[in-house]
């Protein structure tokens, strides 16, 4: 999410406790690769928090095994970040639900983060990655912990389940659209500071032909893309980070709510292409693809 933004011009910086080793180095040393700002980094005692992908192939479906006890973020105590100072200057503050998954101190530093960006002014974007392998023998305390984050976020990426999940709620069965429809209701109805509510909704034939839109809900009505095919997919993996990136990307230059939803898609849809985590394409790659420009080589 921040090396997309930093590659789309923005500046962004990454806050974030990494091992004091050649691995912790070498995390450092790829976000500065890809323009981030790593001056808020602190290195610590621990290890590297890691996740196994198998790929996935025709009707197989991917896996993700996590191995993130233990890692130096995990175990760095919430008063060891000081928020006042680090969100100096910040336009926007972004997190991910992982960030309350992973233990007790990193869900009290983000709730910390939290409460400290709504009282300098800054914006909240907040992405719900509810990954339930993570959570653990704590999934219990996952609706009060991403409902508090909820409350103070403007901008929340997420889809019925994750609404549903955070405020107890039942949501209304039928299509994509429906269900983020009754979704966003119910969340524009109980959380005070939400002004966009995002997702993708995605239709999959196997794992190398997918079907991708984006859906955008605002307190004044709801937009959507249409499906873009997905085939010969290179890597999915940093699909939703793309998009996040895209969308903020767009809000960020006051674009019209529909154009900056449909960058955030081309961008999600182009990062299909690119292997590895980031999306290494930039704003002109998404704008061209979304003029369909054709597929010649560009010289």
């Amino acid at each position: 999410m921040a090396a997309s933004l930093a590659i789309l011009g923005h500046r962004a910086s990454m806050i974030s406790a990494l091992p004091a080793n050649a691995p912790g180095r070498a995390c450092a040393g790829e976000l500065r690769r890809h323009g981030v700002d790593t001056s808020s980094l602190s290195f610590a005692d621990g290890r590297l928090g890691l996740y196994y992908l198998t790929p996935g192939a025709m009707q197989r479906a991917a896996e993700v095994v996590y191995d993130r006890a233990g890692s130096a973020f995990a175990i760095t105590p919430p008063g060891h970040y000081d928020w006042p100072r680090l969100l100096q200057g910040a336009r926007w503050l972004h997190l991910s639900g992982i960030n309350l998954a992973l233990g007790e101190p990193t869900a009290r530093a983000a709730l910390d983060a939290v409460h400290a960006a709504r009282a300098a002014g800054v914006r909240i974007s907040f992405d719900c990655n509810h990954r339930a392998t993570l959570w653990g023998v704590r999934a219990a305390q996952a609706p009060r912990l991403l409902r508090e984050v909820l409350a103070a976020a403007d901008l929340v990426f997420g889809n019925e389940r994750d609404i549903a999940l955070a405020l107890g709620l039942e949501v209304a069965t039928g299509d994509a659209q429906a269900r983020f429809a009754a979704a966003a209701g119910l969340a524009f109805a109980t959380l005070p500071h939400l002004n966009w509510l995002a997702t993708t909704t995605r239709q999959t034939t196997d794992a190398d032909d997918q079907q991708l839109g984006g859906l955008l809900a605002t307190r004044e009505g709801q937009r959507a893309t249409r499906l873009h095919r997905l085939t010969g997919i290179v890597d999915r993996i940093g699909s939703g980070d793309a998009f996040a990136a895209g969308l903020l990307h767009g809000l960020l230059r006051e674009w019209d709510e529909q154009r900056a939803l449909d960058f955030a898609t081309a961008a999600a849809c182009l990062k299909h292409s690119v292997p590895g985590d980031v999306n290494m394409l930039g704003e002109a790659d998404m704008l061209a693809w979304l003029s369909q420009d054709g597929f010649d080589v560009r010289r």
